[in-house]
């Protein structure tokens, strides 16, 4: 059975920041941990074309795979998937945004499946993309809610019911 997982956070942040520095492709190593750099190839119109580099694993291999991401800013969303899937038959990602009480919801949607020469097959995969999400988007939560403080700007108004 192929891998799905869906995991999200709420940012106390205006949507138009938590949008903007999450698809800041340039500066993903700096809100992502696991990201050493990114090499932007192309860009066409809302798809850019771009490399991923990790930092080295706990056996010093470096893990680098090229990607397409769309972004729709008026659907607020956005669709990726590995061009090098590696280990990966396919990997299909889609980032969701909404305007919540008290600031923007992110919630991320992977799909994907495991090659049978992988080290890793989709079960495991899955356990460890649930668990290296929730930090990645706790560090993330974290920088922008950090950057909205330094500009003084709040999350979405609490609504009454």
């Amino acid at each position: 059975m192929p891998g799905h997982t869906e995991n999200e956070i709420t940012i106390a942040a205006p949507l138009d920041l938590v949008w903007d520095m999450t698809n800041d492709l340039e500066n993903w190593p700096q809100l992502f941990s696991e990201y050493a750099s990114v090499e932007v190839i192309k860009r066409e119109g809302q798809k850019t074309t771009f490399r991923l580099t990790m930092h080295p694993d706990e056996n010093g291999k470096v893990w680098s795979w090229v990607s397409e991401r769309t972004t729709n800013r008026k659907g607020l969303h956005v669709k990726a998937r590995r061009v090098e899937p590696g280990p990966f038959k396919h990997m299909d990602i889609k980032w969701e945004y909404a305007e919540v009480p008290g600031g923007t919801r992110m919630h991320w949607t992977q799909d994907f499946a495991m090659r049978p020469e992988a080290p890793v097959d989709d079960a495991g995969m899955t356990e460890m993309i649930n668990r290296n999400s929730k930090i990645q988007m706790e560090l993330i939560r974290d920088k922008i809610e950090q950057r909205a403080r330094e500009r003084g700007v709040q999350g979405a108004p609490v609504l009454p019911n």
